[in-house]
């Protein structure tokens, strides 16, 4: 197949291309600037010139592909409401160029628009106080497409994708402890935490392009439920500091960021046992603590990167999971 790719050259996105190249099918990527334009064609795909907010370059791009798949996400999380409308709109200009079609969409989401303090499964409807409540419009968004004649699917993603330069959630933990010289966690730390190796995610977007049936939910999750304190004690060992339980507002201080703060303290446990049947989806790559142990997250370049990404309050200044 010739898929249509955003969010190609982000962190997860060029795991994804090269999967999709190395299983022989073509790639187009959608590139915003010079250095996403290389960065695809290093990975054997084809740049596409634009950015989420040209809404006829990407119907155009995804009109001359046979599948689409919407991995980018960013801007403000201070202004959710403009999140909510640039998604909704990209996803838009994608869908109605496979409508009739029968072609895949793949677009992507995450595990945290799903209710708090259960195991959430892919039959579970999003939770419209969650805290990635922000997502549940674009997921619905793609989804209503199957009534128009595209095979679309959601993938949701795992708040941490984990493996080699992850810039996200873990690092940004790592650089508090430094900082600090304590390695935290919220009351007593049993909070739960899904996850992914990026490796693991990757084979899974290719499988929801190549068979995931029109409608589906898909769980992109290799473990269900870490714990935060054992994150918070792997952390601790490879730093050679105490770990310490905090309230959330000492959190927050000690994060120096109250929205990762309250992220930190959530417990939202997920299954992907449905999305393995489905599919025939095998997480198999290391696990988060493995990938502490042995990655790269304690490298001087991993700290850069989680203070440049976090701000004080809002969040990621640009978040994608690609």
């Amino acid at each position: 197949m010739h898929i249509f790719v955003t969010g190609g050259s982000g962190q997860t996105g060029p795991t994804v291309v090269t999967g999709l190249v190395a299983a022989g099918h073509t790639v187009t990527g959608l590139a915003r600037s010079d250095t996403a334009a290389a960065r695809l064609e290093s990975l054997g795909a084809t740049p596409h010139r634009g950015s989420l907010d040209d809404l006829d370059g990407l119907h155009s791009g995804a009109q001359a592909a046979d599948g689409v798949l919407h991995m980018a996400h960013g801007g403000d999380y201070a202004d959710p409401d403009e999140l909510i409308r640039r998604d909704c709109a990209a996803i838009e200009a994608l869908g109605q160029a496979l409508v009739g079609s029968g072609k895949p969409f793949v677009s992507t989401s995450g595990t945290l628009v799903t209710r708090a303090g259960r195991v959430s499964t892919e039959r579970d409807a999003p939770d419209p106080d969650s805290i990635a409540a922000f997502r549940i419009p674009g997921e619905q968004a793609c989804l209503g497409f199957t009534d128009l004649g595209v095979r679309s699917s959601v993938v949701r993603l795992a708040p941490t994708v984990h493996g080699p330069g992850d810039y996200g959630f873990i690092p940004a933990l790592i650089a508090a402890a430094r900082r600090a010289g304590i390695s935290a966690y919220i009351g007593d730390g049993a909070n739960r935490w899904p996850a992914v190796h990026r490796s693991d995610a990757a084979v899974l977007f290719r499988l929801a392009l190549e068979k995931a049936p029109a409608g589906s939910v898909l769980h992109g999750v290799g473990e269900s439920a870490v714990t935060i304190k054992s994150i918070a004690e792997q952390i601790a060992q490879m730093l050679d500091i105490p770990t310490a339980a905090l309230t959330l507002e000492q959190a927050a201080a000690h994060l120096g960021n109250p929205f990762l703060a309250r992220f930190f303290s959530l417990d939202v446990p997920v299954s992907s046992e449905q999305t393995q049947a489905l599919l025939g989806w095998e997480p198999k790559h290391a696990t988060l603590l493995q990938d502490l142990e042995t990655g790269d997250y304690f490298t001087p370049q991993a700290s850069i990167r989680a203070e440049e990404i976090w701000l004080p309050q809002h969040g990621p200044r640009e978040h994608s999971q690609s």
